[in-house]
């Protein structure tokens, strides 16, 4: 069989059917990624496939290094071309990791090149993909049209100016710009020069000094009312864990004023003064009918040497073994007994946590909107066909797959879009297989229906786009 052909990844005839008629022509919604609002509002052209592709890359980068490649090659001064002869001689080295799959699906659906990227072939591939990038239709606008895509909301922290949304509201592009509200710094009291320090600018963006915890929440509150103001659908969090304590509403105020002084927090301090900032922050969302999202289990800068040299973000985060279940439900429940719980999107990064979020969910969901509580798609280690599987067929066994909102990018590069194929063919493959097996039904319209709302329609829904 040929590698990447038109059945990739289908294993059925049935899979092959669902995937051409019913998943492959839908839209993208991504509900979730880092893209850089600024370079889509400015319709950012790229100067070679480097830049596009590697810049921020840390999936690449940690492959790379694996592989033994020199720093200078990942985030350090070499040239373009040298950066990206370092990746293509790491790519033959990369199957059977989704990047392997990932660098050739991308290449094919975005530059039309099909030749597999090696050390012999890098330097045309180079050089071509480079060359497209320079018209029109290689702009930032040009690439998300060409996946179908209709929505991109970005992750944003409350002190943006949001300017580059503003700006791009007043345009007509083809698709729709929406920003996500991503408040972690207004509770990450470890560092406490940092934390005041980022207290002060959140005061000067919603114009009013924070000397209290009450001239905090006011200076989130109004800074949720601008983003809602632009569109905003949603906000997110990235937390090694949710955490609940009875008295943490009641220590806040005082435990605000401690790290305001300059007094170290402990680690329960710490815990009990985010558990009462998110609790007041849940609540806002359900008034204002936005998701809150939360990205659970990573365990990130493992490496402090790498991390004072290069920064966050840059390859050295890994799965953590965190408690999830017991302050899950806490966090929900204190929640749902005023019914100021709002939809809510969990994602686990520690597969073994697979069962324990998925049964969560049906503790919160109240018949008021399908799929109230969803179990998200396969995030960062767990986005690739193994993971994805799993997480589809927990759900499945678990909950609803059928009001499942689907898969997002995550992801800080425009050339990551065809990851909704990856995912769509394995959600095919997956129904198709069963199909075959005689354990689903043969109605492909109903199947069909059911592949079509979990690729797009229940996003649309979900997020009221």
């Amino acid at each position: 069989m040929t590698f990447l052909n038109k059945d990739f990844l289908l294993h059925t005839e049935t899979a092959i059917k669902l995937y051409e008629q019913y998943a492959s022509g839908c839209a993208i919604a991504d509900y979730h990624n880092h893209l850089s609002p600024k370079d889509i509002a400015e319709n950012r052209q790229f100067n070679n496939l480097t830049e596009i592709w590697l810049e921020g890359d840390h999936y690449k980068w940690r492959a790379m290094r694996i592989n033994g490649v020199n720093e200078k090659y990942c985030t350090g001064n070499a040239s373009p071309d040298e950066k990206f002869k370092a990746w293509a001689s790491t790519v033959p080295y990369t199957v059977r990791n989704p990047l392997y799959h990932w660098t050739h699906l991308e290449l094919k659906r975005y530059f039309g090149i099909t030749d597999l990227l090696d050390e012999k072939s890098a330097e045309q591939i180079y050089e071509s993909a480079s060359m497209m990038l320079q018209t029109e239709e290689f702009r930032v606008h040009g690439m998300l049209q060409k996946m179908n895509v209709k929505v991109v909301c970005t992750t944003d922290d409350p002190i943006d100016a949001l300017q580059y949304h503003q700006q791009f509201a007043k345009m007509e592009a083809g698709f729709k710009m929406f920003p996500t509200f991503r408040p972690d710094k207004s509770y990450a009291t470890h560092d406490v020069a940092f934390y005041n320090r980022y207290v002060d600018s959140l005061g000067n963006a919603a114009h009013g000094a924070i000397n209290t915890l009450d001239d905090l929440f006011n200076a989130l509150s109004a800074r949720m009312d601008f983003f809602d103001s632009l569109g905003c659908r949603a906000a997110d969090h990235g937390l090694e864990h949710l955490y609940f304590d009875e008295q943490a509403r009641k220590l806040a105020p005082d435990l605000f004023k401690k790290i305001r002084s300059g007094s170290e927090l402990t680690w329960i301090e710490q815990n009990q003064l985010r558990c009462a900032i998110l609790l007041q922050l849940s609540k806002w969302y359900c008034q204002k009918g936005w998701v809150q999202q939360f990205h659970l289990g990573a365990m990130r800068n493992n490496n402090s040497r790498m991390m004072k040299a290069i920064g966050p973000d840059t390859g050295f985060d890994s799965i953590g073994d965190f408690s999830q279940a017991r302050h899950m439900s806490s966090f929900f429940n204190e929640l749902d007994k005023t019914n100021e719980l709002t939809k809510t999107i969990i994602y686990n990064l520690n597969p073994s946590d697979n069962e324990v979020f998925a049964a969560m969910l049906g503790n919160f969901s109240d018949g008021s909107v399908p799929g109230k509580m969803q179990w998200g798609s396969g995030w960062w280690f767990l986005d690739q066909k193994d993971g994805m599987e799993k997480q589809l067929n927990t759900l499945s066994n678990m909950g609803l797959l059928s009001q499942f909102v689907g898969m997002v990018t995550d992801s800080r590069s425009y050339l990551s879009f065809p990851r909704h194929e990856y995912f769509r063919r394995i959600l095919c493959n997956l129904i198709g297989n069963d199909v075959e097996r005689g354990e689903l039904p043969n109605d492909i319209n109903h199947l069909g229906k059911i592949v079509q709302d979990i690729c797009f329609n229940n996003t649309m829904k979900y997020f009221g786009f």
